[in-house]
């Protein structure tokens, strides 16, 4: 039996070239056993690259990796897995033609040389496991017929098959409700007890200062700072992540005018028949509107329903004072009504496009001659602009998009919708699995646009988001308007209270 002073994991110096781009440079880094250590760092701070390595998709140039007090080579992700290392990646890595029995169970059934599977057996296995996480996923439905909050967790209870004792997670809860999160913190807390080192990354204070012992820092490739949780501070983390003081991390809020401002926006009965019934709301200039409520509460299929994404049964939709004819997004966006979905890597950008074409293509006609045919100059000096304009940080408006930080990928799908010209943003979770410092400069970019008449609605699941940055709220709930708060009142508790349509002594 080794002692517990023989750390689980250490990572001794490693460093990571990509080219001539350094990403990591001497890290050191320790696990223990049955605790929870939080890996901290801004986006492209070598996070990613860090646990790529611990799973053995990526070679270390140089360092060494001691697990179990005995250095190793980790040849690949199987190989991890045999060592005990089970890695949950922030991007939803899951077969979408499979069900959700055959992904969580994925190992097994690609090893199997039986010539038929127990389905039976395998679904009652993966129902277990989903019921840990508190959830009654169907095991035999198809994981792309899934929402993104069910893929996460089919992500997860795929892990916790693993006999695995190093659990790796990077942004765990970006697409979780507060319930289902909750339900993984008890998860990983028995996991803890049993002695399994796990390591968290996450963008969110609060879930690394009620559930993590130690964290450490990266910082452009480097290990800057560790320690425990108890001796530090949220805005001492944030400094030794960022470098510096980020200030008001939310912008000050819209100072109501003497006179009633103008509605931008009137939504009025608006359903689908199926996720949003009868919702009546508007939207005043000058100010951020947050939309709240629990995953599934028809958040996301209320802007989808506002900007023609899905087809509008009955209610109306009006621009400053005018209704609308909205049958498809075309004929929002051409209104002025743009919509950023809360799936970015599936539909923010084009990965595999330059910074410029993204940021141009919903806008052609501003990049095209008179005949129609694309100028780049054009498409480069926009791309310029609307980039200056949002502090966007890449290699030249021709890098791919796929080469960016997942905070400067966020602001190049801004961009796309602002090269539109929109009189109405409904911005769908617009920090989700961005890093703090680029969470408060997207806050600042909202507000800004706000400030110069535009109409922005924010829909998140972080609560100290909507409380932080909105100036009213909206709280959904099964379809329906639960309520509206103004600034004054927004708590959690009250926001939470509305969502989930408890009283105050049942959520106690």
């Amino acid at each position: 039996m080794r002692s517990d002073a023989v750390p689980l994991l250490e990572l001794r110096g490693i460093s990571k070239h990509f080219g001539a781009s350094r990403a990591l440079a001497g890290v050191h880094f320790s696990l223990r056993r049955g605790e929870i250590h939080a890996l901290c760092g801004e986006n492209g701070a070598g996070k990613s690259t860090l646990m790529k390595i611990i799973d053995g998709i990526h070679q270390p140039d140089a360092g060494d990796i001691v697990l179990d007090g005995e250095k190793v080579r980790i040849d690949g992700p199987a190989h991890a897995m045999r060592l005990g290392i089970g890695l949950v990646h922030q991007e939803i890595a899951l077969c979408g033609d499979a069900t959700v029995a055959e992904n969580i169970f994925m190992s097994e059934v690609n090893a199997s040389r039986r010539p038929w599977m127990d389905y039976g057996s395998l679904n009652q296995r993966a129902a277990r496991v989903l019921a840990r996480l508190g959830q009654d996923i169907p095991p035999g439905r198809r994981v792309d017929e899934l929402p993104i909050c069910s893929q996460q967790l089919v992500e997860i209870a795929k892990a916790l098959t693993l006999d695995c004792k190093v659990l790796i997670l990077d942004e765990p809860t970006a697409a979780l409700t507060e319930v289902e999160s909750a339900a993984l913190f008890c998860v990983l807390h028995d996991l803890k007890a049993q002695g399994i080192g796990i390591i968290y990354i996450s963008h969110r204070m609060a879930e690394i200062f009620a559930h993590c012992d130690r964290a450490t820092v990266l910082r452009d490739g480097r290990d800057v700072h560790c320690d425990e949780i108890a001796a530090l501070t949220p805005d001492a983390l944030v400094r030794a992540m960022v470098g510096r003081d980020l200030g008001n991390y939310y912008p000050p809020k819209h100072d109501e005018p003497g006179s009633p401002p103008e509605h931008l926006l009137e939504v009025e009965d608006l359903a689908d028949g199926e996720c949003v019934h009868g919702i009546s709301f508007s939207l005043k200039r000058g100010e951020v509107l947050g939309i709240a409520g629990l995953m599934g509460a028809g958040r996301s299929e209320l802007a989808e329903t506002v900007c023609g994404l899905r087809r509008a049964r009955r209610g109306t939709v009006k621009l400053k004072g005018r209704p609308l004819l909205i049958r498809k997004y075309a004929d929002a966006l051409q209104h002025g009504i743009a919509y950023l979905s809360e799936d970015r890597k599936a539909a923010g950008v084009f990965l595999e496009l330059s910074v410029a074409q993204n940021i141009s293509a919903m806008a052609p006609r501003r990049v095209s001659s008179r005949w129609g045919l694309l100028r780049h100059s054009a498409e480069r000096q926009l791309a310029q602009e609307l980039g200056a304009r949002l502090n966007l940080k890449s290699d030249g408006v021709g890098c791919e998009a796929a080469s960016l930080s997942g905070g400067n990928q966020q602001k190049v799908a801004i961009a796309k919708l602002l090269a539109t010209h929109p009189a109405v943003m409904l911005m769908d979770e617009p920090t989700r699995g961005v890093d703090v410092g680029a969470k408060s400069e997207i806050h600042h970019i909202l507000r800004e646009l706000a400030n110069q008449g535009v109409g922005v609605i924010v829909i998140s699941s972080e609560l100290p988001e909507i409380i932080g940055l909105c100036d009213r709220a909206l709280v959904i709930r099964e379809g329906r308007l639960a309520g509206e708060l103004a600034a004054a009142d927004m708590t959690e508790e009250a926001l939470l209270r509305l969502a989930s349509g408890l009283t105050v002594e049942e959520m106690h």
